[in-house]
Protein backbone atom coordinates (compact mmCIF):
# COMPACT_ATOMS: atom_id res chain seq x y z
CA UNK A 1 0.00 0.00 0.00
CA UNK A 2 1.15 3.98 -0.96
CA UNK A 3 2.35 5.55 2.04
CA UNK A 4 0.48 8.71 2.67
CA UNK A 5 3.23 10.62 1.75
CA UNK A 6 2.58 10.17 -1.72
CA UNK A 7 0.00 12.39 -1.72
CA UNK A 8 1.33 15.07 -0.06
CA UNK A 9 2.41 17.96 -2.66
CA UNK A 10 5.78 17.61 -3.80
CA UNK A 11 6.59 22.00 -2.76
CA UNK A 12 5.28 20.82 0.77
CA UNK A 13 7.35 17.56 1.68
CA UNK A 14 9.42 17.75 4.40
CA UNK A 15 6.99 20.65 6.13
CA UNK A 16 7.68 21.99 9.65
CA UNK A 17 5.07 23.08 11.64
CA UNK A 18 7.33 25.90 12.86
CA UNK A 19 7.01 27.34 8.99
CA UNK A 20 3.45 28.23 9.81
CA UNK A 21 3.22 31.07 11.31
CA UNK A 22 6.00 32.51 8.60
CA UNK A 23 4.26 31.39 5.84
CA UNK A 24 0.54 32.76 6.97
CA UNK A 25 2.77 36.32 7.82
CA UNK A 26 4.09 36.39 3.95
CA UNK A 27 1.08 35.31 2.67
CA UNK A 28 -0.44 37.84 4.09
CA UNK A 29 2.00 40.45 2.86
CA UNK A 30 2.04 39.22 -0.69
CA UNK A 31 -1.46 39.25 -0.65
CA UNK A 32 -1.88 42.76 0.01
CA UNK A 33 0.64 43.40 -3.17
CA UNK A 34 -0.44 40.76 -5.72
CA UNK A 35 -4.53 41.45 -5.24
CA UNK A 36 -3.70 45.52 -6.31
CA UNK A 37 -1.57 44.51 -9.02
CA UNK A 38 -3.62 41.90 -10.95
CA UNK A 39 -6.52 44.05 -10.64
CA UNK A 40 -4.60 46.29 -13.11
CA UNK A 41 -3.01 43.70 -14.95
CA UNK A 42 -6.98 43.31 -16.36
CA UNK A 43 -6.15 47.51 -17.54
CA UNK A 44 -3.81 45.64 -19.97
CA UNK A 45 -5.78 42.37 -21.00
CA UNK A 46 -8.70 44.83 -20.96
CA UNK A 47 -10.84 41.87 -19.27
CA UNK A 48 -13.28 42.93 -15.76
CA UNK A 49 -11.57 43.21 -13.18
CA UNK A 50 -12.96 40.42 -11.17
CA UNK A 51 -10.62 38.04 -13.65
CA UNK A 52 -7.26 39.48 -12.47
CA UNK A 53 -8.74 37.98 -8.92
CA UNK A 54 -9.47 34.85 -10.23
CA UNK A 55 -5.32 34.35 -11.59
CA UNK A 56 -4.83 34.48 -7.59
CA UNK A 57 -7.53 31.61 -7.12
CA UNK A 58 -7.69 28.01 -8.41
CA UNK A 59 -3.97 28.51 -10.83
CA UNK A 60 -2.16 29.78 -7.49
CA UNK A 61 -3.99 26.88 -5.61
CA UNK A 62 -3.34 23.98 -8.54
CA UNK A 63 0.55 25.41 -9.04
CA UNK A 64 0.83 24.87 -4.84
CA UNK A 65 -0.36 21.51 -5.01
CA UNK A 66 1.56 20.35 -8.48
CA UNK A 67 4.64 22.21 -8.92
CA UNK A 68 7.84 21.75 -7.40
CA UNK A 69 9.15 24.99 -6.48
CA UNK A 70 8.50 26.26 -2.95
CA UNK A 71 8.33 29.94 -3.03
CA UNK A 72 7.44 30.37 -6.84
CA UNK A 73 4.36 32.68 -6.99
CA UNK A 74 2.18 32.25 -10.33
CA UNK A 75 -0.38 34.59 -11.14
CA UNK A 76 -1.28 37.21 -13.44
CA UNK A 77 1.59 38.83 -14.76
CA UNK A 78 2.14 42.07 -16.70
CA UNK A 79 4.51 40.65 -20.16
CA UNK A 80 1.95 37.45 -20.42
CA UNK A 81 -0.91 40.17 -19.83
CA UNK A 82 0.89 42.57 -22.92
CA UNK A 83 1.36 39.42 -24.94
CA UNK A 84 -2.23 38.12 -24.91
CA UNK A 85 -3.94 41.58 -25.81
CA UNK A 86 -1.46 42.18 -28.53
CA UNK A 87 -2.14 39.06 -30.06
CA UNK A 88 -6.06 38.93 -30.17
CA UNK A 89 -5.92 42.82 -30.74
CA UNK A 90 -3.88 42.53 -34.17
CA UNK A 91 -6.33 39.19 -35.09
CA UNK A 92 -9.30 41.30 -35.49
CA UNK A 93 -12.05 39.44 -34.58
CA UNK A 94 -14.98 40.47 -35.65
CA UNK A 95 -17.71 40.77 -32.47
CA UNK A 96 -14.78 40.37 -30.16
CA UNK A 97 -13.61 44.08 -29.20
CA UNK A 98 -12.10 43.92 -25.92
CA UNK A 99 -13.81 45.01 -23.06
CA UNK A 100 -16.36 42.32 -24.47
CA UNK A 101 -18.13 39.27 -23.20
CA UNK A 102 -16.60 37.86 -26.29
CA UNK A 103 -13.43 38.93 -25.59
CA UNK A 104 -12.55 38.00 -22.19
CA UNK A 105 -13.48 33.81 -23.44
CA UNK A 106 -10.77 34.07 -25.90
CA UNK A 107 -8.40 35.55 -22.83
CA UNK A 108 -9.05 32.43 -20.96
CA UNK A 109 -9.01 29.84 -24.11
CA UNK A 110 -5.66 31.10 -24.56
CA UNK A 111 -5.01 30.32 -20.89
CA UNK A 112 -6.64 27.02 -21.34
CA UNK A 113 -4.44 26.47 -24.78
CA UNK A 114 -1.04 27.67 -22.91
CA UNK A 115 -1.85 24.63 -20.29
CA UNK A 116 -2.18 22.14 -22.81
CA UNK A 117 0.99 23.52 -24.54
CA UNK A 118 2.44 22.94 -21.24
CA UNK A 119 1.39 20.00 -21.32
CA UNK A 120 2.76 18.26 -24.06
CA UNK A 121 6.24 20.20 -23.37
CA UNK A 122 6.23 18.47 -20.04
CA UNK A 123 5.27 14.65 -22.21
CA UNK A 124 8.36 15.68 -24.40
CA UNK A 125 10.63 16.93 -21.92
CA UNK A 126 10.31 20.33 -23.53
CA UNK A 127 11.34 22.64 -20.68
CA UNK A 128 14.93 23.14 -22.35
CA UNK A 129 12.89 25.72 -24.99
CA UNK A 130 13.05 28.36 -22.25
CA UNK A 131 16.74 28.65 -22.67
CA UNK A 132 16.89 29.62 -25.81
CA UNK A 133 15.40 33.27 -25.03
CA UNK A 134 19.28 34.37 -23.41
CA UNK A 135 20.00 36.14 -20.63
CA UNK A 136 20.43 39.63 -22.76
CA UNK A 137 17.69 39.03 -25.15
CA UNK A 138 15.38 38.38 -22.25
CA UNK A 139 16.44 41.52 -20.34
CA UNK A 140 15.42 43.11 -23.43
CA UNK A 141 12.00 41.60 -24.38
CA UNK A 142 11.28 42.72 -20.35
CA UNK A 143 12.24 45.88 -20.81
CA UNK A 144 10.29 46.51 -24.29
CA UNK A 145 6.64 44.88 -22.54
CA UNK A 146 7.87 47.76 -20.03
CA UNK A 147 7.68 50.46 -21.99
CA UNK A 148 4.46 49.21 -23.64
CA UNK A 149 3.07 48.53 -20.50
CA UNK A 150 3.90 51.97 -18.99
CA UNK A 151 3.29 54.08 -22.14
CA UNK A 152 -0.19 52.21 -22.42
CA UNK A 153 -1.46 53.12 -18.79
CA UNK A 154 -0.80 56.91 -19.50
CA UNK A 155 -4.32 57.72 -21.31
CA UNK A 156 -5.80 56.27 -18.22
CA UNK A 157 -3.84 58.10 -15.80
CA UNK A 158 -4.79 61.20 -17.97
CA UNK A 159 -8.71 60.66 -18.08
CA UNK A 160 -8.19 60.79 -22.01
CA UNK A 161 -9.75 57.88 -24.80
CA UNK A 162 -6.88 55.92 -25.51
CA UNK A 163 -5.95 55.83 -29.01
CA UNK A 164 -6.06 53.16 -31.87
CA UNK A 165 -3.47 51.92 -33.74
CA UNK A 166 0.30 51.12 -33.56
CA UNK A 167 2.69 52.09 -30.53
CA UNK A 168 3.56 55.85 -32.08
CA UNK A 169 0.31 56.44 -33.28
CA UNK A 170 -1.42 55.81 -29.86
CA UNK A 171 1.27 58.43 -28.19
CA UNK A 172 0.30 61.01 -30.52
CA UNK A 173 -3.10 59.91 -29.63
CA UNK A 174 -2.91 61.46 -26.02
CA UNK A 175 -0.07 64.28 -26.31
CA UNK A 176 -3.08 65.52 -29.18
CA UNK A 177 -6.19 65.17 -26.23
CA UNK A 178 -4.07 67.09 -23.42
CA UNK A 179 -6.61 69.96 -24.18
CA UNK A 180 -9.10 67.27 -22.80
CA UNK A 181 -7.13 65.37 -19.70
CA UNK A 182 -9.43 65.19 -16.19
CA UNK A 183 -7.86 66.97 -13.91
CA UNK A 184 -9.49 64.74 -11.20
CA UNK A 185 -7.98 61.28 -12.85
CA UNK A 186 -4.65 62.83 -13.25
CA UNK A 187 -4.76 63.60 -9.48
CA UNK A 188 -5.81 60.12 -8.84
CA UNK A 189 -3.39 58.94 -11.16
CA UNK A 190 -0.21 60.79 -9.73
CA UNK A 191 -1.08 60.04 -6.15
CA UNK A 192 -0.91 56.56 -6.78
CA UNK A 193 2.46 56.67 -8.61
CA UNK A 194 3.58 59.08 -5.96
CA UNK A 195 2.29 56.96 -2.96
CA UNK A 196 4.17 53.68 -4.44
CA UNK A 197 7.07 55.57 -5.43
CA UNK A 198 7.42 57.23 -1.63
CA UNK A 199 6.61 53.88 0.46
CA UNK A 200 9.34 52.08 -1.92
CA UNK A 201 11.68 54.40 -0.88
CA UNK A 202 11.30 55.16 2.79
CA UNK A 203 9.10 52.59 3.97
CA UNK A 204 10.00 49.62 1.64
CA UNK A 205 8.33 46.43 3.82
CA UNK A 206 4.87 48.08 3.58
CA UNK A 207 3.02 47.69 0.17
CA UNK A 208 2.69 51.45 -1.17
CA UNK A 209 0.09 49.79 -4.21
CA UNK A 210 -2.30 48.41 -1.15
CA UNK A 211 -2.10 51.84 0.43
CA UNK A 212 -2.75 53.75 -2.45
CA UNK A 213 -5.61 51.57 -3.85
CA UNK A 214 -6.89 51.72 0.01
CA UNK A 215 -6.58 55.31 0.64
CA UNK A 216 -7.60 56.73 -2.75
CA UNK A 217 -10.69 54.24 -3.03
CA UNK A 218 -11.74 55.97 0.46
CA UNK A 219 -11.36 59.74 -1.65
CA UNK A 220 -12.95 57.86 -4.61
CA UNK A 221 -15.98 57.18 -2.42
CA UNK A 222 -16.54 59.45 -0.39
CA UNK A 223 -16.00 62.03 -2.89
CA UNK A 224 -18.38 60.23 -4.95
CA UNK A 225 -16.05 60.19 -7.39
CA UNK A 226 -17.66 58.67 -10.25
CA UNK A 227 -20.19 61.09 -9.90
CA UNK A 228 -17.87 63.73 -11.16
CA UNK A 229 -17.00 62.40 -13.79
CA UNK A 230 -13.93 60.42 -13.48
CA UNK A 231 -13.80 57.09 -14.68
CA UNK A 232 -14.15 54.64 -12.08
CA UNK A 233 -14.36 50.49 -12.67
CA UNK A 234 -18.21 50.18 -11.70
CA UNK A 235 -19.62 46.76 -10.74
CA UNK A 236 -17.47 44.30 -10.13
CA UNK A 237 -18.50 40.69 -9.95
CA UNK A 238 -18.47 38.57 -7.03
CA UNK A 239 -18.54 35.49 -6.00
CA UNK A 240 -16.85 32.22 -6.79
CA UNK A 241 -15.74 32.09 -10.43
CA UNK A 242 -18.22 30.03 -13.15
CA UNK A 243 -16.55 27.08 -14.34
CA UNK A 244 -16.40 26.18 -18.15
CA UNK A 245 -15.08 26.01 -21.58
CA UNK A 246 -15.89 28.28 -24.29
CA UNK A 247 -16.42 26.24 -27.48
CA UNK A 248 -18.23 27.92 -29.75
CA UNK A 249 -14.61 29.09 -31.80
CA UNK A 250 -14.41 29.76 -35.35
CA UNK A 251 -11.52 29.43 -37.62
CA UNK A 252 -10.07 32.85 -37.16
CA UNK A 253 -10.52 32.64 -33.63
CA UNK A 254 -8.97 29.30 -32.98
CA UNK A 255 -5.85 30.63 -35.05
CA UNK A 256 -5.65 34.13 -32.83
CA UNK A 257 -5.76 32.00 -29.82
CA UNK A 258 -2.73 29.11 -31.07
CA UNK A 259 -0.85 32.35 -31.95
CA UNK A 260 -1.02 34.22 -28.80
CA UNK A 261 -0.98 31.09 -26.63
CA UNK A 262 2.32 30.23 -28.46
CA UNK A 263 4.03 33.64 -27.81
CA UNK A 264 2.92 33.25 -24.20
CA UNK A 265 4.04 29.85 -23.73
CA UNK A 266 7.83 30.28 -24.39
CA UNK A 267 7.78 33.45 -22.06
CA UNK A 268 5.97 31.23 -19.31
CA UNK A 269 8.62 28.70 -19.57
CA UNK A 270 11.60 31.10 -19.92
CA UNK A 271 10.74 33.80 -17.12
CA UNK A 272 9.39 31.00 -14.82
CA UNK A 273 12.29 28.70 -15.02
CA UNK A 274 15.16 31.28 -14.69
CA UNK A 275 12.82 32.37 -11.39
CA UNK A 276 12.37 28.72 -10.19
CA UNK A 277 15.88 28.29 -10.57
CA UNK A 278 17.59 31.35 -9.00
CA UNK A 279 15.50 30.92 -5.91
CA UNK A 280 16.38 27.50 -5.57
CA UNK A 281 19.63 28.03 -6.04
CA UNK A 282 19.82 30.52 -3.18
CA UNK A 283 18.25 28.19 -1.04
CA UNK A 284 20.14 25.47 -1.35
CA UNK A 285 17.32 23.22 -3.22
CA UNK A 286 17.74 21.35 -6.26
CA UNK A 287 15.14 22.87 -8.97
CA UNK A 288 13.13 20.31 -11.06
CA UNK A 289 11.89 22.52 -14.07
CA UNK A 290 9.55 19.18 -15.40
CA UNK A 291 7.90 18.82 -12.77
CA UNK A 292 7.33 23.07 -12.28
CA UNK A 293 6.12 23.02 -16.20
CA UNK A 294 3.17 20.06 -14.76
CA UNK A 295 1.96 23.18 -11.76
CA UNK A 296 2.12 25.82 -14.77
CA UNK A 297 0.71 23.92 -17.25
CA UNK A 298 -2.36 22.87 -14.25
CA UNK A 299 -2.76 27.04 -13.20
CA UNK A 300 -3.28 27.93 -17.09
CA UNK A 301 -5.54 24.85 -17.11
CA UNK A 302 -7.18 26.51 -14.21
CA UNK A 303 -7.10 29.95 -15.19
CA UNK A 304 -9.08 28.77 -18.69
CA UNK A 305 -11.59 27.10 -17.32
CA UNK A 306 -12.40 30.31 -14.30
CA UNK A 307 -12.56 32.48 -16.86
CA UNK A 308 -9.27 34.26 -15.88
CA UNK A 309 -6.17 34.63 -18.09
CA UNK A 310 -3.19 33.44 -18.90
CA UNK A 311 -0.44 32.95 -15.72
CA UNK A 312 2.87 33.07 -15.30
CA UNK A 313 5.30 32.88 -12.47
CA UNK A 314 6.46 36.49 -11.53
CA UNK A 315 9.74 37.69 -10.30
CA UNK A 316 8.87 40.45 -8.68
CA UNK A 317 5.88 38.59 -6.40
CA UNK A 318 8.40 35.43 -5.50
CA UNK A 319 10.70 38.40 -4.86
CA UNK A 320 8.19 39.77 -1.98
CA UNK A 321 7.44 36.29 -0.38
CA UNK A 322 11.09 35.62 -0.15
CA UNK A 323 11.51 39.01 1.28
CA UNK A 324 8.59 38.84 3.73
CA UNK A 325 10.53 35.00 5.08
CA UNK A 326 7.90 32.94 3.39
CA UNK A 327 9.30 29.35 3.45
CA UNK A 328 6.86 27.33 0.97
CA UNK A 329 3.50 27.11 -1.37
CA UNK A 330 1.65 27.10 2.18
CA UNK A 331 2.11 31.30 1.96
CA UNK A 332 0.50 30.66 -1.56
CA UNK A 333 -2.38 29.50 -0.30
CA UNK A 334 -3.03 31.84 1.92
CA UNK A 335 -2.79 34.11 -0.89
CA UNK A 336 -5.93 32.22 -2.23
CA UNK A 337 -7.47 32.43 0.44
CA UNK A 338 -7.17 36.47 1.03
CA UNK A 339 -8.64 36.18 -2.64
CA UNK A 340 -11.70 34.20 -2.18
CA UNK A 341 -12.46 36.41 0.81
CA UNK A 342 -12.38 39.84 -0.99
CA UNK A 343 -14.33 37.91 -4.12
CA UNK A 344 -16.50 36.49 -1.01
CA UNK A 345 -17.59 39.57 0.58
CA UNK A 346 -15.67 42.91 -0.68
CA UNK A 347 -16.02 43.34 -4.40
CA UNK A 348 -18.71 45.81 -3.66
CA UNK A 349 -16.46 48.38 -2.09
CA UNK A 350 -14.49 48.33 -5.11
CA UNK A 351 -16.89 50.03 -7.43
CA UNK A 352 -15.73 53.35 -6.89
CA UNK A 353 -12.05 52.48 -7.49
CA UNK A 354 -10.53 54.95 -10.68
CA UNK A 355 -9.31 53.56 -13.44
CA UNK A 356 -6.38 56.18 -12.99
CA UNK A 357 -5.41 54.63 -9.39
CA UNK A 358 -4.96 51.34 -11.75
CA UNK A 359 -3.65 52.80 -14.38
CA UNK A 360 -0.95 54.37 -11.73
CA UNK A 361 -0.10 50.66 -9.77
CA UNK A 362 0.44 49.53 -13.63
CA UNK A 363 2.67 52.48 -14.54
CA UNK A 364 5.02 51.80 -11.84
CA UNK A 365 4.86 47.95 -12.39
CA UNK A 366 5.71 48.52 -16.43
CA UNK A 367 8.67 51.13 -15.07
CA UNK A 368 10.09 48.33 -12.76
CA UNK A 369 10.28 46.15 -16.08
CA UNK A 370 12.27 48.38 -17.88
CA UNK A 371 15.88 47.03 -16.52
CA UNK A 372 18.54 50.38 -17.09
CA UNK A 373 20.84 48.81 -14.72
CA UNK A 374 20.83 45.76 -16.96
CA UNK A 375 21.07 47.36 -20.45
CA UNK A 376 23.98 49.24 -19.42
CA UNK A 377 25.89 46.07 -17.73
CA UNK A 378 25.61 44.42 -21.13
CA UNK A 379 26.49 47.98 -22.87
CA UNK A 380 29.78 47.33 -20.68
CA UNK A 381 30.28 44.07 -20.61
CA UNK A 382 29.31 42.56 -24.16
CA UNK A 383 28.48 45.34 -27.39
CA UNK A 384 27.25 42.88 -29.60
CA UNK A 385 24.33 41.70 -26.85
CA UNK A 386 23.74 44.83 -26.21
CA UNK A 387 22.63 45.58 -29.91
CA UNK A 388 20.59 42.73 -29.81
CA UNK A 389 18.77 43.45 -26.28
CA UNK A 390 17.87 47.33 -27.92
CA UNK A 391 16.55 45.61 -30.75
CA UNK A 392 14.51 42.94 -29.08
CA UNK A 393 12.97 45.72 -26.91
CA UNK A 394 12.47 48.62 -29.50
CA UNK A 395 10.69 45.88 -31.60
CA UNK A 396 8.78 44.65 -29.00
CA UNK A 397 7.03 47.62 -27.87
CA UNK A 398 6.85 49.74 -31.32
CA UNK A 399 5.94 47.04 -33.56
CA UNK A 400 4.15 43.99 -31.47
CA UNK A 401 5.29 41.65 -29.05
CA UNK A 402 4.39 38.16 -31.11
CA UNK A 403 7.32 39.54 -33.47
CA UNK A 404 9.13 40.58 -30.16
CA UNK A 405 9.33 36.68 -29.36
CA UNK A 406 10.05 36.10 -33.27
CA UNK A 407 13.09 38.27 -33.14
CA UNK A 408 14.04 37.78 -29.57
CA UNK A 409 14.62 33.77 -30.43
CA UNK A 410 15.78 34.84 -34.14
CA UNK A 411 18.59 36.95 -32.51
CA UNK A 412 19.01 34.47 -29.19
CA UNK A 413 19.86 31.70 -32.35
CA UNK A 414 22.03 33.89 -34.45
CA UNK A 415 24.31 35.26 -32.16
CA UNK A 416 24.90 31.61 -30.89
CA UNK A 417 25.79 30.90 -34.67
CA UNK A 418 27.65 34.06 -34.85
CA UNK A 419 30.00 33.03 -31.89
CA UNK A 420 30.62 29.49 -33.12
CA UNK A 421 31.17 31.25 -36.06
CA UNK A 422 33.74 32.90 -34.87
CA UNK A 423 35.11 30.34 -32.82
CA UNK A 424 38.77 30.97 -31.76
CA UNK A 425 41.63 28.46 -32.71
CA UNK A 426 44.84 28.46 -31.24
CA UNK A 427 48.28 26.64 -31.61
CA UNK A 428 50.07 25.63 -28.55
CA UNK A 429 52.87 26.71 -27.70
CA UNK A 430 55.52 24.93 -25.31
CA UNK A 431 56.17 27.48 -21.79
CA UNK A 432 58.39 26.64 -19.08
CA UNK A 433 55.66 25.89 -16.73
CA UNK A 434 52.89 24.55 -18.96
CA UNK A 435 51.17 25.38 -22.12
CA UNK A 436 50.43 28.70 -23.72
CA UNK A 437 48.08 28.70 -26.69
CA UNK A 438 48.38 31.15 -28.96
CA UNK A 439 46.24 32.53 -31.88
CA UNK A 440 46.09 30.53 -34.94
CA UNK A 441 48.23 32.80 -37.55
CA UNK A 442 50.48 31.87 -39.95
CA UNK A 443 54.02 31.50 -38.90
CA UNK A 444 52.74 30.29 -35.59
CA UNK A 445 54.13 26.35 -34.55
CA UNK A 446 54.30 24.31 -31.48
CA UNK A 447 57.87 22.92 -32.42
CA UNK A 448 59.59 22.46 -35.47
CA UNK A 449 57.70 20.09 -37.63
CA UNK A 450 54.96 20.14 -35.17
CA UNK A 451 51.94 21.88 -34.96
CA UNK A 452 49.25 21.14 -32.40
CA UNK A 453 45.76 23.22 -33.20
CA UNK A 454 42.92 24.06 -30.76
CA UNK A 455 39.32 25.07 -31.78
CA UNK A 456 37.38 26.20 -29.45
CA UNK A 457 33.53 25.18 -30.73
CA UNK A 458 31.67 22.27 -32.36
CA UNK A 459 32.75 22.10 -35.98
CA UNK A 460 29.34 22.57 -37.88
CA UNK A 461 28.10 23.41 -41.61
CA UNK A 462 28.99 27.88 -40.87
CA UNK A 463 32.61 27.21 -39.43
CA UNK A 464 33.82 24.08 -41.22
CA UNK A 465 35.97 26.28 -43.69
CA UNK A 466 37.32 28.61 -41.41
CA UNK A 467 38.34 25.39 -39.31
CA UNK A 468 40.06 23.75 -42.70
CA UNK A 469 41.54 27.04 -44.23
CA UNK A 470 43.29 28.43 -40.92
CA UNK A 471 45.11 24.88 -40.43
CA UNK A 472 46.04 24.47 -44.04
CA UNK A 473 47.33 28.35 -43.14
CA UNK A 474 49.30 27.41 -40.34
CA UNK A 475 50.90 24.14 -42.18
CA UNK A 476 51.71 26.53 -45.68
CA UNK A 477 53.16 29.59 -43.56
CA UNK A 478 55.24 27.19 -40.71
CA UNK A 479 58.89 28.66 -40.77
CA UNK A 480 59.87 24.37 -40.71
CA UNK A 481 58.16 21.49 -42.83
CA UNK A 482 55.53 20.13 -40.55
CA UNK A 483 55.32 16.30 -40.68
CA UNK A 484 52.75 16.06 -37.37
CA UNK A 485 49.38 18.24 -37.14
CA UNK A 486 47.80 17.25 -33.74
CA UNK A 487 44.05 18.48 -33.21
CA UNK A 488 43.13 19.41 -29.66
CA UNK A 489 39.64 17.99 -29.85
CA UNK A 490 38.89 18.98 -25.76
CA UNK A 491 36.31 21.43 -27.14
CA UNK A 492 34.82 19.42 -30.01
CA UNK A 493 32.14 17.58 -29.36
CA UNK A 494 30.38 16.84 -32.87
CA UNK A 495 30.77 17.30 -35.71
CA UNK A 496 27.72 17.47 -38.54
CA UNK A 497 27.63 15.82 -41.83
CA UNK A 498 28.27 19.16 -43.84
CA UNK A 499 31.76 19.33 -41.49
CA UNK A 500 32.13 15.90 -42.09
CA UNK A 501 33.13 16.27 -45.70
CA UNK A 502 35.13 19.45 -45.20
CA UNK A 503 37.49 17.31 -42.76
CA UNK A 504 37.45 14.83 -44.85
CA UNK A 505 39.15 16.77 -47.75
CA UNK A 506 40.83 18.81 -45.73
CA UNK A 507 42.84 15.15 -43.98
CA UNK A 508 43.42 14.23 -48.08
CA UNK A 509 45.00 17.11 -48.33
CA UNK A 510 47.23 17.35 -45.88
CA UNK A 511 48.34 13.67 -46.63
CA UNK A 512 49.17 14.73 -50.11
CA UNK A 513 51.77 16.87 -48.50
CA UNK A 514 53.35 14.44 -46.29
CA UNK A 515 51.43 15.55 -43.16
CA UNK A 516 50.38 13.03 -40.48
CA UNK A 517 46.94 14.47 -39.14
CA UNK A 518 46.85 12.92 -35.25
CA UNK A 519 44.01 13.28 -32.79
CA UNK A 520 44.48 14.05 -28.78
CA UNK A 521 41.54 13.94 -26.54
CA UNK A 522 38.72 12.93 -28.65
CA UNK A 523 35.28 11.96 -26.44
CA UNK A 524 33.85 8.66 -27.67
CA UNK A 525 30.93 10.28 -28.89
CA UNK A 526 33.17 11.90 -31.75
CA UNK A 527 35.07 9.08 -32.41
CA UNK A 528 31.79 7.19 -33.23
CA UNK A 529 30.35 10.35 -35.28
CA UNK A 530 33.77 9.96 -37.57
CA UNK A 531 33.37 6.81 -37.78
CA UNK A 532 30.14 7.01 -39.36
CA UNK A 533 31.36 9.51 -41.23
CA UNK A 534 33.94 6.85 -42.86
CA UNK A 535 36.89 9.76 -41.71
CA UNK A 536 38.60 6.81 -39.60
CA UNK A 537 39.53 5.16 -42.74
CA UNK A 538 42.03 8.33 -43.28
CA UNK A 539 43.43 8.16 -39.91
CA UNK A 540 45.75 5.46 -38.50
CA UNK A 541 44.39 4.59 -35.35
CA UNK A 542 47.88 4.59 -33.81
CA UNK A 543 47.99 8.32 -34.06
CA UNK A 544 44.41 8.74 -31.62
CA UNK A 545 45.52 9.46 -28.13
CA UNK A 546 43.32 10.07 -24.95
CA UNK A 547 45.78 12.19 -23.74
CA UNK A 548 48.01 15.29 -25.33
CA UNK A 549 50.97 14.71 -23.63
CA UNK A 550 51.04 11.59 -24.59
CA UNK A 551 50.92 12.65 -28.38
CA UNK A 552 53.40 15.40 -28.20
CA UNK A 553 55.26 12.76 -26.40
CA UNK A 554 54.74 10.26 -29.49
CA UNK A 555 55.90 12.80 -32.13
CA UNK A 556 59.06 13.93 -30.00
CA UNK A 557 60.11 9.90 -30.31
CA UNK A 558 59.30 9.62 -34.26
CA UNK A 559 62.22 12.67 -34.58
CA UNK A 560 64.44 11.17 -31.86
CA UNK A 561 63.88 14.62 -30.04
CA UNK A 562 63.39 14.65 -26.17
CA UNK A 563 59.74 14.56 -25.44
CA UNK A 564 59.29 18.73 -24.41
CA UNK A 565 57.85 18.93 -20.63
CA UNK A 566 55.35 20.65 -19.48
Amino acid sequence: MASWRAFVPVSLRGYRLPWLAPDILAGLTLAAVAIPEVMGYTSITQTPIATGLYTLLLPLAAFALLGSSRLLVVGGDSATAAILASGLLAAGIPGASPGSPRWAALCAMTALATGILLVFARLFRLGFIGDFLSASVLIGFLSGIGVKVATDQIPAILGVEEGKGNWIEKQWAWMSSLGELSVAALAYGLGTILVIVVFKRFLPKIPGAIVAVVGLLIVATLSDAGGHGVSVVGAVEGGFPHLGIPLDLGPQEIGAVIASAVSCFFIVLAQSAATSRSFAMKHGDTPDINRDIVGLAAANIAAGVSGAFVVNGSPTKTQILDDARGRTQVANLVVVAVTLLVLLFFTDVLRELPHAVLGGVVFVIGLGLIDLKGLRRIARRRRGEFLIAMITMIVVFSVNITAGIVAAIALSLLEVIARQYNAPAYVLGLAAKGYDYKPAVPGAQTQPGLIVYRFDSTVFFANATGFADRLRALVDGAPDPVSWVIIDCADITDVDYSAGETLDRLVVALHAKGVHVVLARPEPRLLRTLDQYELTRLLDPAHIYSDLDIAIAAFAETTRRPAPGK
